[in-house]
């Protein structure tokens, strides 16, 4: 299973976030394979180890593929998550309150910016885990 966060605002106007999985059912020659979820481009991006970043929402809607590093990520209210190499953020806080993340390894953080298509929210492939 691909591990995957998922973070978006709520009624409160904070960022809230649930961790679960990419849905991937079974696909051709016995793999595992998800549904396509319509996007409008990818882009990647490099910082430093030690890098951090304040408060902040997400620019739009998007996945973020974490290729390298690992991050503490931080709500206002205080809950924290952890994304490591592999994890899928879907980041969906485009107002409010937002997050800030520090890196806490010494890698840089590498990753992959999936900007998401206008309606592609029904059918993004995330299972929350079991609360």
């Amino acid at each position: 299973m691909i591990r995957c966060v998922r973070i978006w605002t709520g009624d409160d106007g904070n960022s809230h976030f649930a961790e679960g999985v990419i849905d991937l059912p079974h696909g051709e020659r016995g793999d595992l394979l998800s549904g396509t979820t319509d996007v409008v481009s990818i882009s990647f991006r490099e910082t430093q180890s030690g890098g951090t970043y304040a408060w902040h929402t997400a620019p739009t809607r998007q996945f973020v593929i974490t290729l390298r590093g690992t991050l503490d990520f931080q709500t206002k209210a205080g809950a924290h998550f952890t994304i490591r190499p592999g994890d899928i953020l879907i980041a969906e806080d485009t107002a409010g309150s937002g997050h800030s993340w520090r890196l806490v390894d010494d890698e840089p953080w590498c990753r992959a910016y999936v900007i998401l298509a206008p309606g592609a929210e029904a059918r993004l492939p995330f299972v929350p885990n079991a609360q």
